[in-house]
């Protein structure tokens, strides 16, 4: 079994990658939900539905969220009783979100929902796992107050300064069911090109994984999300720029230092290679650019070749 970590756009479309591949090996997933959100009423969990949209094939390719060739008629009508409309859920996604809201209502866990969701998307050769079931959001402290990380993304556009991240009711967050063994049993473990900040740090605060991910026997390979020393996407350098960290693979690692064995980073971040040894994790090279489905493919199968050199 290979087990991912991953949130976001970058993980999504590296498990497009994956689910390519010829039945044969067993995927799971487990995804950040410090991105969830309620909207109108309704349970949103954002990582994980653009993780199932891009598997199923009806993700909106050029928002990288959502599904191709939605209408927004019922975010409009909401819009005439004043109610803000600032997070565009889609008619066809609204639908996702009602199901979820309906089966929480009812008392079934979000590793629950997810699964079930999943299927109804028609996938099956990747198992998806929430990182927890207990209720956790990643909240930005900015120069103009503390906003949800949604707000913050999409509401004000990333403008304002960053100062500081809480992920609000995370030390009280279990893994959800799975998680852990995902971890402790996998034959290899991917770190998904997600934004370290708030796609992976998230799952590495719940309790016990960051643990799991040190003891596993697995080796574990990271893939930057940086190319070029920048984001393709999403505000991974404001953030890291807002810790006072430096934008970098090597910073990358370097967050991730006391559990890799290696780091794969874009070919136009190979003068980083020698400073990433430095630090005692092995840098490998390649093109991570992830344009489209072959090329995400690529990419996935190369990372699994990874697991077949014993050399670190």
């Amino acid at each position: 079994m290979i087990t991912t970590l991953g949130g976001g756009v970058g993980a999504a479309k590296f498990l497009k990658g994956l689910s390519r591949i010829p039945e044969g090996e067993l995927f799971t997933t487990i995804v950040n939900t410090g991105d969830d959100i309620a909207i109108s009423g309704l349970r949103i969990s954002p990582d994980i539905d653009t993780i199932i949209y891009r598997l199923s094939g009806l993700v909106d390719k050029e928002k990288g969220w959502g599904i191709k060739e939605d209408t927004f008629h019922g975010l409009e009508a909401l819009g005439r009783f004043g109610v803000e409309t600032w997070f565009k859920l889609g008619d066809k996604d609204l639908a996702t979100h009602i199901y979820r809201t309906y089966l929480r209502n009812r008392g079934f866990t979000p590793s629950e929902i997810t699964n079930r969701v999943a299927k109804a998307f028609g996938i099956n050769n990747i198992i998806i796992i929430p990182m927890t079931d207990d209720e956790v959001e990643t909240w930005i402290v900015t120069d103009e107050g503390e906003m949800h990380i949604q707000e913050y993304l999409v509401k004000r556009g990333m403008k304002p300064k960053v100062k500081g991240i809480s992920i609000k009711g995370i030390e009280n967050a279990r893994p959800a069911p799975g998680v852990i063994q995902a971890i402790e049993e996998a034959r290899g473990v991917i770190v998904c090109p997600s934004n370290p900040i708030i796609s992976i740090g998230p799952i590495l605060q719940v309790k016990g994984i960051r643990e799991a991910l040190k003891r596993t026997q697995a080796k574990v390979i990271a893939i930057s999300p940086l190319v070029g020393g920048a984001p393709l996407k999403g505000p991974a350098d404001k953030l890291m720029r807002g810790l006072g960290l430096e934008v970098s693979s090597t910073q990358v690692a370097k967050l991730y230092n006391d559990f890799i064995d290696e780091i794969v980073i874009d070919e136009k971040d190979a003068f980083e290679a020698d400073t990433i040894r430095s630090i005692g994790i092995k840098p490998v090279v390649a093109d991570t650019v992830m344009s489209n489905d072959e090329k995400a493919e690529r990419l996935a199968r190369w990372v699994l070749e990874r697991f077949e050199d014993t050399s670190i």
